[in-house]
């Protein structure tokens, strides 16, 4: 293993380990992103192309985006400048 490949492991873990940690789920969700881009960068070292192209797209792109509308439809995300809907449930 290279110094690199050692690196991005010990930043891969930190991105795991962090994600359950973060109380914003924004954060949480670009903390997964960069996971994702690791992971792909990863899967790009031991040659594996394949694998990479889709983690970087499902993992990066598709995900992360989902994640992204969910939050917006659940209100967790708050647009600046707008009014507040504020429900009870």
């Amino acid at each position: 293993m290279t110094t690199v490949e050692i690196l991005l492991l010990l930043f891969l873990i930190a991105c795991a380990i962090s994600v359950f940690f973060i109380k914003n789920l924004l954060n949480a969700v670009i903390v997964f992103m960069s996971y994702s881009t690791i992971m792909a960068v990863l899967w790009l070292s031991i040659e594996s192309p394949d694998l990479a192209i889709t983690e970087a797209a499902v993992g990066c792109g598709v995900t992360t985006l989902l994640f992204i509308l969910t939050l917006k439809k659940i209100n967790a995300l708050k647009e600046e400048g707008g009014e507040e809907d504020e429900r009870t449930f």
